[in-house]
């Protein structure tokens, strides 16, 4: 093993997380970062789809050299997915370090009071948390610490899993603060010269705040549009056209991993919202996905099955790389909960004990179909943002690609046609985990395209959403034109 690890070194691995200055030795780390790349070379279904094996061994051989002196858990963990986010992958990522910004938190510790907002490239003030008065909601963010927001956008991006620097920016509006802290460390203020409406740019020092004082700040703030209370709803938007946010595609009141997957609570919700919607004579019906996180298809064929034409499936294509990692992960899962690891493990564990490994098979996906009984024949509008992800985009591309409705809003980050499936193996000196995909996900309509869902009829999203929430207004106005044939 390279770096040289003793034995007493390696059975000192142990409780990895249990003290948070605990340094590890350069042996150790160069340890572990080779046994992190060896193991996306073994597993990972596709390791240079965006990134050149040229580029990546280069950037492997310059973070190996930096790894020269002792680093706690979280400088390893800066340091690896540096590596990781090179892929340009979202689901090739190591641990997240949003655990070690909320103890930071927790403990009191200040960080950047802004939350932004990013549109091709410019960054905006989503919400003002900083207690100053001349900074608003829609400012322009043109500069922090005298260094343009741009190339902070560059900086904290490299620590970031993504595909596209559209699908990087999404991301970022939510953890724009983590990575600055990152970056800088703990601060007691920014620099920040901010832009309105055309105006001569003005220098502003923003104090870091906590999170008790951002709170209160934001109590203090008219009401922004919320998607996530509740994170279900249906609802009639008018005598004929209703409204559904099916919220997470999983169980949001689950208290274990087996529960996550339990489909009876949302299955009854989608169906009494149907059928509410079937005895009001509803015409049309908007599905909102923005912000959706997205989740499994075991969900999501409820919903569609209500309004679905014809059999259907998520993806044409759906090829899977065999490897030990990938043989490991799930047969731990199996061993360790069987309730959680249901069918579709137990499937793939007949795959892998059938080929081997370094093959790239077809998993199988069975036909979904329409539901029997009533179904919901009106017209369907789904409506989804940069911030729909995962299996909310692949919903999207399911109606698109069969025609089942029309795409409403604005084009998804995350990609139609994508690499997921995610399994994941740990460092034996850090602990850290390593998240690859071990599949090729392929949309519907078999587009092969590094690209997100593109709306059939785009909306453009406000830099500051109301709670009047003028897209649905948009989206409710199509609707109502589509039953007046307009």
């Amino acid at each position: 093993m390279a770096g040289g690890v003793s034995a007493q070194e390696a059975n000192q691995a142990g409780d990895h997380a249990a003290d948070k200055d605990r340094l590890y030795t350069p042996a150790q780390l160069r340890a572990d970062f080779e046994h992190m790349v060896r193991g996306l070379h073994s597993a990972h279904v596709d390791l240079y789809a965006f990134t050149s094996k040229r580029a990546l061994d280069q950037r492997h051989r310059q973070l190996y050299a930096q790894l020269n002196q002792p680093l706690t858990l979280l400088q390893a963990k800066t340091q690896f997915e540096l590596f990781a986010a090179d892929v340009h992958m979202g689901h090739t990522r190591i641990d997240s370090p949003a655990s070690d910004w909320r103890k930071f938190r927790a403990g009191g510790g200040k960080g950047f009071p802004l939350e932004i907002r990013i549109v091709e490239g410019r960054v905006y003030v989503g919400a003002n948390l900083s207690g100053v008065d001349a900074i608003k909601p829609g400012d322009e963010i043109t500069s922090i610490d005298g260094q343009s927001v741009q190339q902070w956008l560059k900086r904290t991006e490299q620590h970031v899993s993504a595909e596209t620097s559209y699908m990087a920016d999404s991301l970022m509006e939510y953890d724009f603060a983590i990575y600055l802290w990152i970056e800088l460390g703990p601060v007691d203020g920014f620099d920040v010269v901010i832009k309105r409406d055309g105006s001569k740019p003005q220098s502003v020092r923003v104090p870091a705040r906590t999170s008790t004082q951002m709170e209160a700040s934001r109590a203090q703030q008219p009401p922004s549009l919320d998607l996530e209370t509740p994170l279900r709803m249906a609802k009639m938007l008018d005598d004929h056209v209703a409204y559904l946010r099916p919220g997470p595609f999983y169980n949001v009141e689950a208290k274990t991993e087996a529960e996550s997957w339990d489909v009876s609570a949302f299955q009854r919700f989608i169906d009494q919202s149907f059928e509410s919607f079937l005895d009001a004579r509803t015409d049309s019906v908007i599905i909102d996905l923005r912000g959706n996180p997205g989740g499994d298809n075991l969900f999501s064929d409820v919903m569609v099955s209500w309004f679905a034409t014809r059999p259907f499936r998520f993806a044409s294509q759906f090829k899977i790389r065999v490897s030990e990692e990938s043989t490991a992960a799930n047969a731990d899962r199996i061993a360790n909960d069987a309730e959680a690891a249901g069918p579709i493990s137990r499937k793939f564990a007949e795959i892998y004990a059938r080929s081997k490994v370094g093959d790239v098979v077809d998993f199988d996906i069975p036909l979904a179909y329409p539901r029997e009984g009533r179904r919901f024949a009106g017209k369907v509008f789904v409506l989804v943002d940069g911030h729909s992800y995962s299996n909310a985009v692949s919903v999207a591309a399911l109606v698109q690609d069969y025609q089942f409705g029309v795409v409403l809003g604005e084009a998804t980050s995350d990609m139609a046609t994508t690499y997921g499936a995610m399994e994941q193996f740990k460092l034996p000196y850090t602990g850290l985990s390593v998240g690859y995909p071990k599949a090729r996900i392929v949309r519907p309509n078999g587009d092969l395209s590094a690209k997100g869902v593109t709306p059939d009829l785009p909306i453009r999203m406000p830099v500051i959403q109301t709670p009047a929430d003028e897209v649905l207004q948009q989206a409710a106005a199509i609707a109502r034109g589509s039953r007046q044939g307009g």
